[in-house]
C-alpha cells in the first residue's frame, strides 16, 4: 500500500525481507494472511504510521518457522505457528507478504487440524470475541447472550465460545442460508433480523426478561437498538464507537446497563506486552479447541496473494459469510 484510497492501491511489490533483530523474535515464512475489516479501513484512511510507507497490510499470519532468535526456546525451525501481529503501518510488519518476523512472546502453535489458510483467517476474531465475551462480558456458564451478525467472522467463533462457556445464544442473522450456517456452530435461536424486531424477539426468549449479554459486531443504530433487549445490570459489549447520533443512553442508564468497549488491537497499538502474551494464550487455547473438534473456522474464501485487492473488494461488498484469505505461496 503507497497511499490511501481503494483497494487498487494495494500493489505487489518487492520489498526487503525482514530480519530478526531481537533474541526472542522469530522469522516466519508465510503460507496464508488472514483479511478483517479492520485492513480495509486502514487502506481506506491511513495506516496509525503515515509516515512509514510503503505498508505492508494484514494483522493475521499462519506459516512455518524458518529461523529463531537466539534466546527463543519454544519454537524450532520447521514448527507450524498462528498470530496476530503487525499490518497496522509499522514498518517491517504486514502478513500479505512471504516472510514476518514476530516475537516468540506474541504467537502460538497453529491447529493441526487446519490448514494454513484456516488458521490464517482465526486469531483476530478469535481474540476479539474471547476478549468481548469472556472479559469484557464476563460471560458465566446458563446466561442467556445475544450475539449480532452470527453468520461473520467475529459472530460465528462468538457464538461457538459462548457455547463452550455453557450459555444460550440467540443471534441475528440476514437470510435463510445464515440461519442455517449459525445452527450449525451451536445457535439455540437465529433471528432474521430483516422480518422480525430482534429486541421484540430476544425479550420473548428471555420471558421478558432481556438477555444478560449482547455482544454488538455491528453499531450505529443496532447499538442503540440492542438496549431494551438487555436486562436490568445486564452487559453490552460493543467493537464499534458508539456515534451519538443514532440514539442514546437514556434507557441503558435507566436499566443500569454496563456498557464495555472492545478493541484486540490495543495491546499492539500500545506495546502491552503482557497483554499481547495473554492474547497469544487465546490462540493456544483455541488451537486445542480446534484439535478436538470443539471450535471450528468457517474460511468462505480464498485468494492469491497477488489478488489482493479482489479480496478487499469481496470483503468491502459485505453479507458474506466466515472470513478470507490469502494464500501465498
Amino acid at each position: 500500500m503507497t497511499t490511501p484510497g481503494n483497494p487498487d492501491v494495494l500493489n505487489l511489490q518487492e520489498m526487503p525481507d525482514p530480519e530478526i533483530e531481537q533474541p526472542t523474535e522469530l522469522l516466519v515464512r508465510l503460507k496464508a494472511a488472514g483479511t478483517n475489516p479492520i485492513d480495509t479501513k486502514i487502506r481506506q484512511r491511513g495506516t496509525f504510521y503515515p509516515d512509514a510507507m510503503p505498508a505492508i497490510l494484514g494483522c493475521d499470519g499462519a506459516g512455518i518457522v524458518e529461523a529463531v532468535g537466539s534466546t527463543v526456546r519454544k519454537f524450532k525451525p520447521g514448527d507450524e505457528v498462528y498470530f496476530c501481529q503487525g499490518g497496522l503501518g509499522k514498518q517491517g510488519t504486514g502478513n500479505y507478504a512471504q516472510w514476518a518476523v514476530v516475537d516468540e512472546r506474541f504467537i502460538a502453535r497453529k491447529p493441526k487440524s487446519l490448514s494454513f489458510p484456516e488458521a490464517a483467517a482465526a486469531p483476530l476474531v478469535l481474540i476479539t470475541a474471547w476478549e468481548a465475551l469472556y472479559d469484557r462480558g464476563r460471560l458465566e456458564a446458563g446466561q442467556k447472550v445475544l450475539i449480532h451478525a452470527g453468520a461473520g467472522g467475529v459472530g460465528h467463533v462468538a457464538i461457538q465460545l459462548a457455547k463452550l462457556k455453557g450459555a444460550e445464544v440467540c443471534t441475528t442473522v440476514s437470510s435463510s442460508d445464515k440461519e442455517r450456517l449459525v445452527r450449525q456452530f451451536g445457535a439455540d435461536l437465529p433471528i432474521l433480523y430483516k422480518q422480525t424486531d430482534f429486541a421484540e424477539a430476544a425479550l420473548n426468549w428471555t420471558e421478558g426478561k432481556g438477555v444478560d449479554l449482547a455482544f454488538d459486531t455491528v453499531g450505529s443504530q443496532t447499538f442503540y437498538d440492542t438496549i431494551p433487549a438487555v436486562r436490568v445490570y445486564g452487559d453490552i459489549v460493543t467493537i464499534l464507537e458508539p456515534d451519538g447520533k443514532s440514539g442514546n443512553l437514556k434507557v441503558a442508564r435507566q436499566r443500569n446497563h454496563r456498557i464495555s468497549l472492545e478493541l484486540m488491537l490495543t495491546p499492539m497499538l500500545q506495546g502491552l506486552v503482557s497483554a499481547l502474551e495473554y492474547q497469544a494464550s487465546i490462540l493456544e487455547q483455541c488451537a486445542t479447541w480446534f484439535d478436538e473438534g470443539k471450535l471450528k473456522i468457517h474460511l468462505s474464501q480464498t485468494f492469491p496473494l497477488q489478488e489482493a485487492a479482489a479480496a478487499h473488494r469481496t470483503l468491502e461488498l459485505g453479507s458474506m459469510m466466515g472470513k478470507i484469505a490469502l494464500q501465498i505461496e
